[in-house]
């Protein structure tokens, strides 16, 4: 057996909206068109994938898409034998009967704990481990994707960022784009927003209105509409909604697949993401961003936002590193503040060329998929 014939099942609870699937559907086909492997995704919630990909059936409890096998994972979850690979993505845990089957299989699968992506200091020194399981004759490995060589990598099919390339230098590509989104007013700063419920975009919205230039905000449809609204003083926004004040429009676009809020991330000049799956294809974008990062019990997302920021944050001038860090700060925090945005909307230039050069650094970093692919080579 090697790592060129491999089935691999992945399994993947949708927790974090879109962000938990939209990360396992992205390694399931790099997996099937890039590493010629065969790739079982197990998800419980095939309402929600069809959204990002709407191929799906969510009626069919089996189905086929893009190569890939798509399972309806439910309580009463079929007999089945495990394939070569188990994926458990972001913590979820598969079945009891399955982890049995697992166990009774001769060879055993190599176990898979895949976590989410960080910055932190731990990933170095847990990225790789093994962990017995108590009681059954399995070993399971933990896989972080991070920064640097000691991580997991960072995901990014080549395929998809040589569409980005090509999509950047076609000026009719772009035009298209913009032609079925609402074509922009000349000279327009073209923002993305991408958010979970969060108190401070009234303040965002505040300083967009009163910016030095025009600004077309696009926000396809979802949370934190609700604190656009306020911020514009409507009582709610809907999809194909369209208003100006002072320097800045909105404009409420439909709820896209994965491939066409990609091209949204491409074309706009910057980008305001959520979560995983947003926040690292923002970064491949290579524009300007600011994150919102999944609120966690405790505030166990702080240190992971502070991690990256230490990363990203280097090497700008120090007036733009402390903008960049209190508009992070303030974002995450929900602080409705327009004078952060005012300040952080100062020192643009240098975050479009600290973007550039970040995306040129991922692209130098281990790939996910073939560090993972890598990784279960060595123990089959």
């Amino acid at each position: 057996m090697n790592a060129h014939s491999l089935g691999w099942d992945i399994f993947c609870t949708v927790i974090d909206n879109y962000g938990d699937i939209g990360i396992c559907w992205r390694v399931a086909r790099q997996l099937v068109h890039e590493r010629k492997q065969r790739v079982r995704l197990w998800v419980d919630d095939l309402d929600t994938f069809q959204r990002i990909c709407p191929e799906v059936d969510a009626r069919q409890d089996r189905q086929t898409v893009e190569g890939v096998e798509i399972r309806r994972w439910s309580q009463d979850m079929p007999e089945v034998r495990p394939w070569d690979v188990v994926v458990e993505a972001f913590a979820c845990r598969v079945p009891e009967k399955f982890l049995l089957a697992m166990a009774a299989s001769l060879p055993k699968p190599v176990w898979i704990n895949l976590e989410y992506f960080s910055a932190e200091a731990w990933v170095a020194q847990s990225h790789g481990l093994r962990s017995p399981h108590p009681r059954l004759p399995l070993t399971q490995y933990f896989f972080i994707p991070g920064i640097g060589p000691d991580s997991g990598g960072v995901l990014g099919s080549p395929a998809e960022l040589q569409a980005l390339d090509r999509f950047r230098s076609d000026a009719a590509a772009q035009q298209a784009f913009w032609a079925e989104c609402g074509r922009p007013e000349a000279g327009a700063l073209k923002i993305s927003l991408f958010a979970y419920d969060n108190p401070a975009i009234p303040g965002l919205v505040e300083a967009l209105r009163h910016a030095a230039r025009p600004v077309l905000l696009l926000a396809p449809e979802g949370k934190g509409l609700g604190q656009v609204a306020r911020g514009l003083g409507v009582p709610a926004l809907s999809t194909g909604t369209c208003i100006r004040q002072g320097a800045l429009s909105v404009r409420v676009l439909p709820f896209m697949s994965q491939a066409r809020y990609d091209r949204l991330l491409w074309a706009c000049d910057i980008n305001f993401v959520r979560g995983e799956d947003s926040f690292i294809r923002a970064q491949h974008a290579a524009r300007p961003l600011v994150w919102q990062a999944y609120v966690q019990e405790g505030g166990a997302q702080r240190p992971k936002l502070e991690a990256f920021l230490g990363q990203y944050a280097r090497g700008l001038p120090q007036p733009a590193e402390a903008a960049l860090r209190e508009a992070w700060r303030v974002w995450n925090a929900g602080e409705d503040n327009p004078g952060v945005w005012a300040e952080w909307l100062r020192h643009l230039p240098a975050y479009e060329a600290h973007a550039l050069g970040w995306a040129e650094k991922l692209r130098g970093w281990p790939n996910l998929v073939g560090a993972l692919v890598e990784l279960v080579g060595s123990r089959v």
